[in-house]
């Protein structure tokens, strides 16, 4: 609770920096109907925004964390259910013109998806390239001659061939480059790391849960959705759990923008259905991994070893005086709380009204697919001052620090911010 008493006093002091955020709508969320996929939303960005610095200031480090690149479901079975039920109603003759198409679809979905449970997809691949080539571009002074790099990531696959496709890019543009690999058990303390409190906070025994069960129940409407598929009401009272279907064929939908098939499932679905099912998923990220205030901090502690070893690892990249960068890839559960430690931009806003939450707070701007944090250090040779800039996504994002020369800051004030924030945690 400490902490979320210190978040709110920040907000309150520091709200210029948040000043220029709009409020998220219903409208501009569904202007684009894969954002209502939330941490499925495939990356967005396609070019980097690089203001230069100062006279004088050449960039000379990078820190950076990425989720890992477009995957497919983390479990394949979650595809093989949804196959099943169509298969069983095929067979059964009950299925409506449209359900026989999506069972033709669904088909087509699981030859692509089986064996590939949480796998990375090819577009994550290219993601993690592309992501990796902006950043040489736009700040090749780090990567020139034959530096030293790091690059570690959790030790999920999809996490190792993000971090492969990330170097290899790297490599090509530069031959030269030394990058120390490592996936292993040794950095998962602050790679991949939730305190015993969060761990027990999200358990269905959590103090949140049963609010959230409410939610998710008013906020599922499968009926319609249903009878679309289906022509027999007494199959379905006898076969069909309407909505495990529904939220069955949402995670379908909601990852098929991230795999290499030319299928869709939208159409399966109203737009309000949509919008519903994924205000549910951004509540449970909001609450369980983000700065929602129903969590009193909890969460968003679970990223302090993470901003730890980015602080250190930054003190120690300036002292050597040469230039490297530390990269680093992990999952949506780290770079949420993470986002919401280092207070980025608008993404650590405090909402209590669960209707409201979206409005706050949205999963698919803090973590789609390939999320990264940048923070890209610059200096000059007849000054001792240290500037640093802040990217979430490759778009530059302010923190609540003063600042004369932003979007760059006085990495001093930076340090000594984030440590007193360090010491506020529980």
């Amino acid at each position: 609770m400490a902490l979320f008493k210190y978040i709110v006093l920040s907000v309150c002091l520091c709200g210029i920096h948040l000043n220029g955020f709009a409020q998220s709508t219903r409208e501009a969320i569904l202007e684009d109907i894969a954002r209502t996929g939330g941490v499925y939303y495939a990356y967005p960005v396609k070019e980097a925004i690089a203001t230069p610095p100062p006279k004088g200031y050449k960039p000379f480090y990078i820190s950076h964390y990425a989720r890992h690149g477009s995957r497919w479901i983390q479990s394949e079975q979650d595809y093989k259910t949804v196959v099943d039920i169509f298969e069983k109603a095929h067979q059964a003759g009950v299925l409506t013109a449209l359900g026989e198409d999506v069972r033709k679809r669904m088909a087509l979905v699981w030859e692509d998806a089986e064996g590939h449970g949480g796998d990375l997809t090819p577009l994550g691949v290219r993601q993690h390239r592309g992501i990796a080539e902006r950043m040489f571009q736009n700040y090749p002074e780090v990567f020139k001659g034959s530096p030293a790099l790091s690059a570690r990531s959790t030790v999920v696959l999809r996490c190792v061939l993000s971090m492969d496709a990330f170097c290899e890019r790297l490599k090509e543009l530069n031959p030269a480059l030394q990058i120390r690999r490592e996936a292993c058990a040794k950095y998962m303390k602050y790679m991949n790391y939730h305190t015993p409190e969060a761990v027990k906070f999200v358990s269905h025994q959590g103090p949140w849960y049963e609010e959230y069960r409410k939610f998710k129940e008013s906020h599922t409407r499968p009926d319609r959705l249903v009878t679309s598929l289906f022509n027999s009401p007494d199959y379905i009272r006898k076969n069909v759990n309407p909505d495990e279907l529904m939220w069955g064929l949402y995670w379908i939908a909601s990852d098929l923008q991230n795999v290499e098939i030319e299928v869709s499932l939208y159409d399966v679905f109203q737009e309000d259905e949509l919008f519903d099912l994924w205000q549910v998923c951004n509540y449970h990220n909001y609450v369980c991994d983000g700065p929602a205030p129903a969590n009193g901090g909890i969460m968003t502690a679970s990223a302090r070893s993470l901003l730890e070893n980015i602080l250190d690892s930054a003190d120690e990249a300036i002292r050597s005086g040469t230039h490297t960068a530390t990269l680093r890839f992990g999952h949506d559960g780290n770079i949420i709380p993470l986002v919401a430690l280092l207070q980025l931009g608008d993404m650590w806003k405090a909402e209590t009204d669960p209707d409201k939450f979206y409005q706050a707070w949205c999963n698919f701007k803090v973590t789609p697919m390939a999320a990264n944090i940048q923070l890209v250090f610059f200096r000059k040779k007849t000054s001792d001052d240290i500037l640093v800039k802040f990217m979430h996504c490759e778009k530059e994002v302010t923190i609540p620090v003063e600042t004369d020369i932003a979007p760059f800051y006085h990495w001093k004030d930076v340090e000594t911010y984030y440590r007193h924030l360090l010491h506020k945690l529980p």
